[in-house]
């Protein structure tokens, strides 16, 4: 039987595991075949995705919840058996603000590197400049968390500063051009704003929330199960792919593969820096190691918690102004699919978790979990200022933000 998907993706080191899943052969492996699209920004990986010019897209996680609920156009059910990352994002300040906070000698604590911001931030609204933050789209986790990040230390988002949209290959071209005094992008893009000399990067967003869900594998649900077979092989593929990818003697391989034109065209140099975890956060100046800056596999990183979906529907109602739902919230949880993940790798000696949804936030120390298979140990997941996340008390959990 051939099997056959293609698949949307745009030009980011965190599209890595279906990429090298096709160029090493595991997708070969099994019997699937796998072609490319890609594009500039994630509307279009969208609209490729919804209107079926593709399979199967890398997709900005809280993108699939608002498609799904109807959030900026006719809901259309998708659904995500496979998470490509947790974090990989960072905050690159341009250089006048960067120089205002004393940026680029090593990553500063989330709250400290706030304080500073809060300061300049109200000092700008005043003058009737708002400091102006660049994201990938509204609906993505960079949003998210840069606004997490924000209100936790005491900065009103869309009051205080303003936050648009940049799609990621255009973040250093806002920042050369003063349209923006920040963004929160996955790299490479925050590494060519440093190479470039109009940006230094700020924050890691894994300071924010340690393993935060990043992209992920998305389908439309009808597509998932017409082509049920050829998703549970693109799973295996990737996840042989993601142990690939993370050893050390791998990564100028993949780098090289990923600098390809088809792929990134970009510097192989800039990429090693995600993969490596070690980011030059200022042009010129030594690079600085920050453990698991990108999270790829260990840990149950590919896992589609659906307690991560409702974290990422918990924002969604915070910062859209929406009055929180019981059936949306649940609906928002469904569009994550561990079940199928658990399908493609039973019996294959895969560490599997044994429930599906977590306290999110809840662990400062690296802590065994129930497993369906194998053994996991799930490193620390804390957000920056403390409070975690329970999926069973969202409401509570909302009245409890800033």
């Amino acid at each position: 039987m051939n099997l056959h998907l293609t698949i949307g993706f745009l030009p980011l080191v965190d599209a890595c595991l279906p990429i090298l899943a096709h160029e090493h052969g595991f997708a070969e492996e099994e019997k699937l075949t796998l072609d490319f699209v890609r594009d500039v920004s994630w509307a279009t990986v969208l609209d490729r995705l919804l209107y079926a010019h593709t399979d199967a897209a890398h997709l900005i996680a809280p993108l699939t919840i608002a498609t799904t609920l109807g959030r900026g156009r006719p809901a259309q059910p998708l659904a995500t058996p496979f998470v490509l990352g947790l974090n990989g994002n960072a905050i690159t300040f341009g250089l006048d603000l960067a120089i205002q906070l004393g940026l680029g000698d090593a990553l500063p604590d989330p709250a400290e590197l706030g304080t500073k911001l809060r300061a300049l931030a109200t000092t700008r609204r005043e003058a009737g400049r708002q400091l102006r933050f660049g994201v990938v789209h509204r609906y993505s986790s960079h949003n998210y968390k840069l606004r997490y990040w924000l209100a936790a230390c005491g900065i009103v988002p869309d009051r205080d500063v303003e936050i648009t949209t940049v799609a990621p290959p255009f973040i250093a071209d806002a920042l050369a051009g003063g349209e923006i005094d920040g963004a929160c992008v996955g790299e490479p893009w925050n590494s060519v704003c440093v190479e470039r000399g109009v940006g230094v990067i700020g924050l890691a967003t894994a300071q924010i929330w340690r393993r935060g869900v990043e992209k992920v594998l998305a389908f439309r649900a009808s597509t998932l199960e017409e082509k049920r077979a050829e998703a549970e092989a693109l799973i295996r593929a990737m996840r042989k792919a993601g142990e690939h990818f993370v050893r050390e003697e791998n990564w100028e391989t993949n780098a090289a593969i990923l600098a390809r034109r088809e792929y990134l065209d970009q510097d192989a140099a800039l990429i090693m820096r995600a993969i490596s975890d070690r980011l030059v956060l200022k042009k010129g100046h030594p690079a600085v190691y920050y453990s698991d800056f990108m999270f790829q596999h260990r840990e149950a990183a590919n896992f589609p918690w659906i307690s991560q979906a409702q974290w990422l529907y918990s924002q969604m109602v915070r910062w859209d102004g929406l009055e929180y739902s019981d059936a949306d919230a649940r609906l928002a949880g469904a569009v994550f699919r561990p079940d199928v993940y658990r399908s493609a790798l039973k019996g294959l000696g895969d560490s599997l978790p044994g429930a599906s949804s977590k306290v999110e936030g809840s662990l400062s120390r690296p802590t065994p979990v129930g497993a369906q298979s194998g053994s996991i140990i799930l490193g620390e997941n804390t957000f920056f200022d403390g409070p975690s996340f329970d999926p069973d008390h969202i409401r509570a959990y909302l009245e409890s933000l800033p």
